[in-house]
């Protein structure tokens, strides 16, 4: 898991070229961006998704193996939860065909608040809970990265 700010994108060209190009789109793209799935590369794409965070999040933590995620609220804020799979149990199998699978939420993993310039870069063992709240819901808009590995 990485968790930083969108101003330091450039310590990140090293790590993978797809990274990189998933956060420079993610530095040039502004809120009023339409939602859909955009095409960056071959092998990164973005969500652009609106919904409402919440207290508690039902599906409890998920985790991928195709994909490494990268999220950030382009408007508003949300708590993500983060505990590394090795540490929770499974709920829910592998779905190959839409890349999760869902891991029990009842333990509390290290909490982060993403938007405001903060984002987060997640990989295959990194269970997460995002769509949380941070003091009271709230509407948000979320970009979401998937880069393929």
């Amino acid at each position: 898991m990485i968790y930083d700010k969108i101003e330091n994108i450039e310590l990140y060209k090293g790590l993978s070229e797809d990274i990189y190009q998933g956060l420079s789109f993610l530095k040039q793209t502004s809120a009023d961006i339409t939602p859909g799935v955009y095409q960056i590369t071959s092998r990164v794409k973005a969500i652009v998704s609106g919904y409402d965070t919440k207290f508690v999040n039902e599906n409890g933590y998920e985790a991928h193996r195709a994909n490494i995620d990268i999220q950030y609220p382009l408007a508003g804020v949300e708590k993500v939860r983060i505990k590394p799979i090795q540490n929770l149990s499974i709920s829910k199998e592998y779905d190959e065909q839409n890349d999760y699978l869902l891991f029990n939420g009842e333990t509390l993993g290290a909490e982060h608040v993403i938007g405001n310039g903060y984002f987060l870069i997640l990989f295959p063992d990194d269970g997460h809970m995002p769509q949380l709240c941070v003091d009271e819901p709230m509407s948000i808009k979320k970009l979401t990265l998937k880069v393929t590995i």
